[in-house]
Parts: C-alpha cells; structure tokens; sequence
C-alpha cells in the first residue's frame, strides 16, 4: 500500500499553443490543471537524457512518467514481489544490474537432469529457452509468410481463384497475401545482398588507395573531399576516393560492413529460404501443439548473437538504487526469462507454450516485444492469451515499429477475433513517445490505432542495460512496452487484490493527457496532422503517479 496526503487523482490536459514563450505555466482552475507549453521543446542532453522518461510534465517539463514522483512523494508498505516473464530473446541473467532481479525456480535443483517440480521442464532454473536444442540453438529463423508458403504451396500452387473450394477460400487468400509480400521482400533482401557485397568488395580497395596518400591513415571526411576534386578526371581513382568519402560519411566501419554482408546473406539463405528448416536442431513438430519435449533451460547462452531481451529486462527491472547503472521500474519483481525470439520471426507454437509456461508459473505479468505481419496458427496463441486472462495475469504487449496504422493492418499477437472485437480484457498494447513536445511528439517508427492501441508510453532514448555489464540508448516500442510492464509491477506489487483488466482500466484512465496534434508521415501517403488523441483508445501516455493513486482509490473500492 502507499501513503499519501494527496487523495484525488490529477488528471493532466496538456495543451501545445503557439504562444512563443520557453516556460511552462500551470493554470489552477478545478481539476483537471491545464499546462500551456512553448510550441518548441528545448533538446534534452547529459545527465538528464539518460533517465528522460522517469521525469514529471509539470515540475520539469520533459514528457516523463513521473516516476521520480512516485518515490519522492509517495511512500510504500507490504509491496510483494511480482514474476514478470519476458518473452524475448536470451537474458544476460549475470549482468550486474539485472542478477538480483531474476527469477529462481526454487522448486527445481540446477542441472541434476531432473524435472523436480513436474512442471513439464526440465533444468528450469531462470525460465525456459524455446528455441534452444540438445546440439545448439536457433539463430537464424524463417519469416512467417515462408512457413505459411511452405503449408499450402503443395494445395495451392497454380491455382486461380476460380479453382477454390469455399471451405479453402480463407487459407487461399492467406496464402496469396503472404506469397505477395514473400515476393517483395525476398527481392528487397537480394538487394540489400547486392549492396553488401558491393560495399564487402571495395571498402579495402578504397582504404588501401588512400593509404598511398596518408600512410597513417590519418584523414578526415574534408581531405577526403579535397582529394576527390584534384583527381576528378581520374576515373577509376576518383571512384575509389569517393567511395571512402561515403564511408567516412555514413561511419561505415569495416566491422559494420562485415555484419551488413552477413546478416543481407543470411536473410537469403536462412530466413527466406523456403527450403531451410529452422526446427531441425531442435527435433520437434511445429505443426503440433502438443509436441512440447523441447527446448531447454538455458536461457543465457547465445548473447553475442542476442541483446534485445537485456535491453527490455533493463527498462523493467534493472536494480535501484544500487549506485550501479540505471534504475528499473521497482525492485518489488522478478524476472522470468523466456526464449522464442531470434533472427527472423517467432512461432505461433513456441509463443504459446511461452504464455502458457508463464501462468503455470507464477507470472502475473507477461510482456511481449516481438511482433510479426502473418499468423499461421492464431488460434493457438489466442487460446493461450484466453487462458491467461482466466488466471488472471496482465499481457502487455508492443504495437511494433512499421509507422503503420495497425486499426487497418493487424500485427499478431493481438486481442481482436474474428469479427473485429477484444475477447479478453487483459492485453495491453502499446505505442511510443519522444521526449519531443513537438509534431514528432510520437515516435517516427511507433504503430498507432485508436481502436487497437490501448496507450503510448516513452519509448524513445532510453537508457538501459546491454549485454556484458554494458549499458547503451535504445528505441522502440519494446521500450514502451517495458515501461509500462515495470508500472505495472507496482500496482500489482502494493494493490495484489486488483484483477489484471483493473490494471489495465486504471492505467487507460490515468494517464496524461497531450491535447496537441502531431505528424503521420506514411510511405506513399503525404503527410497527415491529426490530434495525438487520436492515435490510441486511452489518447494519453501512462503515468506512474496518477497509476498508483487511483489504484489506491479503487483498490479502497473493492
């Protein structure tokens, strides 16, 4: 529970006006306060970037959550821990800002090759790894329109829409959609292949010429230039300088060139392969659910290959307090590492059997990054989601980042049936923010929906943990996503009497509200002005505070 003198709920309408002044002033009508802002938000740098969207709209004008405020002005007694399971990539379960903030299954003695607790898993010491097998794990894996090509190519190759039967209609049209966008995307990767080994090929061409005129290597993207405009009528030479002009431009290191090239080869030859069959190393049927003799419990063995789950697990989580690195969200958590994300796109099957891991294990709170365009099984991820909606455990998932209106494009997993509705009410899904307060208020990349976006949170900047006791930047809505995850933890933590879709209700309705309009920008679409409202079902961004106190007010309720 918490303590506060403060037992109303401010509810924040921010207005964005061109009224050409730097400060932000604060009109105290009735509730809810309205804040008038400068049309030009100040850039934010230094110390202050790195922990942005823990700040307060009102006492220092950043766009934050308001976290700072919560354990400045609020006090908490009898705060349980809360298991989160991140369904993502591997966990750096050692880092030094995350080791105190994982999960241990306490039933389970490590490595005897044992399921001690008959859960189903063996060795399940910190989670489960999906997609890790007895000689090696997934790296690479297909695209989910492959695996739907692969189902039905033998049915429908050839065919013309005449040719289908009513009851094949739905699977025909499936397959036509994922063949057109396989199509597209495998001539965009032969390209991306092209270039790679363009770039491959002359980089060292380059480096050497230029070696010949700074033997030190010494020399910057102006002398470059200079040396372009003395051998100008030098064909062949000039080409090469010109090269290097662009490598020194674009930071082209030889390392980013080698992981460029690697990466556009394996798109073609791994994860739009129709012939490669990522499941091999692990032995089981995709095709049925049931197989689930796989996988094993080592979930922090490939980080060099794997960095997006400590990334999230960092936002949520990260120890505070503890003069290391950042501060998470709460400390009242653990976190429960599940593996089914690698290169490529995650199986129906494997997110699934994660959901359901999680809720057979104690999880109250799931969050999910990952976020794919095709569905060949939805029924199993949807009947997992329902499952724990029926334990009562809160799904905070991302929108993803195409820049797309996902009320017209669904990304899966989702909550909507068939006919266009939620069938649950316990799966949150979320857009991201800048830390401008500017038309590009909402991130470039973030997802939108005012029916199927539920809230938007900061996503953009964001410090947190990376692999090896490294800490770095990063965006995405995965980063919202996390952050709304970490808040989340302490309603659960401090209120554990209110359901998952309470949660969720409380943090829709207190979030802030930002009555100003931004800039959708869409490919082959001219730019749009619409209110931020707009963008999402709640129109606002979460915010811890106001979370926390009407949990108090409707947990008093209950």
């Amino acid at each position: 529970m918490l303590s506060t003198n403060k037992f109303y709920l401010l509810s924040l309408t921010i207005y964005l006006l061109l009224v050409g002044c730097s400060k932000v002033k604060v009109v105290h009508y009735r509730q809810p306060s309205i804040i008038i802002l400068d049309s030009v938000s100040t850039p934010i740098s230094g110390k202050v970037l790195k922990n942005w969207y823990q700040k307060d709209i009102i006492k220092d004008t950043i766009p934050g959550i308001s976290l700072e405020k919560v354990y400045t002005e609020l006090s908490f007694s009898d705060s349980k821990n809360i298991i989160i399971a991140v369904i993502d990539t591997e966990i750096d379960i050692n880092h030094e800002d995350l080791k105190d903030q994982i999960w241990i299954n306490n039933k389970e003695i490590p490595n005897n090759n044992i399921d001690d607790d008959s859960n189903g898993y063996i060795d399940d010491i910190n989670g489960w790894n999906f997609i890790g097998g007895k000689n090696g794990n997934i790296i690479y894996s297909n695209y989910e329109v492959v695996r739907i090509i692969r189902e039905y190519q033998d049915k429908f190759e050839g065919k013309k829409e005449n040719e289908i039967t009513s009851s094949d209609k739905e699977d025909f049209s499936l397959y036509q959609k994922a063949k057109n966008v396989y199509d597209e995307q495998l001539k965009l990767a032969k390209e991306d292949q092209e270039h790679g080994n363009f770039l491959f090929e002359n980089y060292p061409k380059s480096k050497a010429l230029l070696k010949t005129f700074f033997p030190l290597e010494n020399y910057n993207l102006s002398q470059v230039d200079s040396l372009y405009n003395v051998y100008e009528h030098d064909k062949e030479l000039k080409k090469l300088i010109y090269f290097m002009s662009d490598f020194l431009e674009y930071e082209l290191s030889e390392e980013w060139i080698n992981d460029y090239k690697k990466h556009a080869d394996l798109k073609v030859s791994k994860t739009l392969n129709l012939d490669f069959n990522d499941r091999e190393i692990l032995g089981d049927n995709p095709k049925d659910l049931n197989d689930e003799n796989y996988g094993n419990g080592n979930v922090s063995g490939n980080l060099d290959e794997f960095y997006h789950g400590t990334v999230v697990a960092g936002v949520i989580g990260a120890t505070r307090n503890n003069n290391i690195g950042i501060d998470g969200i709460s400390n009242n958590l653990k976190i429960m590492s599940l593996n089914i994300s690698s290169n490529g796109e995650e199986h129906d099957k494997d997110i699934s059997l994660a959901i359901k891991y999680a809720v057979d294990n104690g999880a109250k709170i799931i969050n999910m990054s990952l976020a794919k365009n095709f569905s060949l099984h939805q029924e199993w991820v949807q009947e997992a989601i329902h499952y724990a909606s029926e334990k009562d455990v809160l799904i905070i998932h991302a929108a993803s980042n195409e820049n797309t209106d996902i009320d017209k494009t669904l990304v899966y997993p989702n909550d909507i049936d068939s006919k266009g509705n939620e069938f649950v009410d316990n799966f949150i899904t979320v857009g991201s923010i800048s830390n401008k307060l500017s038309k590009d208020f909402r991130s470039y990349f973030s997802n939108y929906g005012k029916t199927n976006v539920d809230i938007f949170a900061p996503g953009d900047e964001i410090f947190t943990t990376e692999i090896k006791n490294s800490y770095g930047f990063h965006s995405g809505t995965s980063m919202a996503t996390a952050i709304v995850t970490g808040i989340s933890s302490l309603l659960r933590s401090n209120y554990p009497d209110l359901s998952a879709s309470q949660i969720k209700e409380i943090l829709m309705k207190s979030g802030t509200l930002y009555n100003f309009n931004v800039e959708i920008n869409q490919k082959d679409e001219s730019k749009k002005i619409i209110p931020f409202s707009e963008l999402s079902k709640s129109g606002s961004v979460v915010n811890a505070y106001n979370a926390l106190l009407m949990a108090e007010q409707v947990s008093d309720n209950n």
